[in-house]
């Protein structure tokens, strides 16, 4: 029966105070001291590295062979095992030589005050005015009375030159007969 003026509770009771929630680990569970002081730490095997193998060495000796066919080939490369030598291949983890840098140059930072400035505005207008300038002083040149030059005017110059009309035909058209009329 639920409790006067109150709804009915529909969940299950909690524990006491003296459950734990979650998992407990036996062998270490010093709580938040221990995670902070003591990390776990990988120690590093040694590993002995594979050079992948030489197929172009490979495929030369094959040649030598005899080899021709791809199937020869394949034989010929399950039974010989040539590998790469340590100094043609750069790998991770080993020394990168001095002076040698990988990707490409970052781009040259912009200037904040040259933004704030509106620099770049400025060299914009510039670069428009001195367009305008200069169809300006293109336009000063055509003098007031030249009539500017157009297509007519340059083909009346220098015409095209004439095609020469060719009266060949082919020789399944020369013996035509005129056609039969009924009359």
């Amino acid at each position: 029966q639920p409790e006067l003026g109150k709804p009915m509770r529909n969940c299950y009771p909690l524990p006491g105070p003296d459950f734990t929630y979650g998992k407990y680990m036996h062998r270490r569970d010093g709580g938040v001291p221990e995670a902070i002081g003591h990390w776990d730490s990988v120690k590093a095997k040694p590993h002995k590295r594979v050079m992948p193998r030489d197929f172009v060495t490979m495929s030369r000796r094959a040649a030598e062979e005899g080899c021709t066919k791809a199937r020869e080939f394949a034989h010929y490369y399950k039974h010989t095992d040539i590998r790469l030598k340590d100094k043609q291949i750069l790998r991770y983890g080993c020394k990168v030589p001095p002076g040698m840098t990988f990707g490409r140059p970052p781009r040259p930072a912009t200037p904040f005050f040259d933004l704030l400035q509106h620099r770049y505005k400025e060299l914009w207008m510039e670069e428009q005015r001195a367009r305008t300038r200069v169809q300006h002083v293109v336009k000063k040149k055509l003098q007031p009375g030249a009539v500017r030059e157009n297509r007519a005017s340059f083909l009346r110059a220098q015409p095209l030159p004439v095609k020469e009309e060719s009266f060949w035909h082919p020789q399944r058209y020369e013996k035509v007969q005129t056609p039969h009329c009924p009359t």
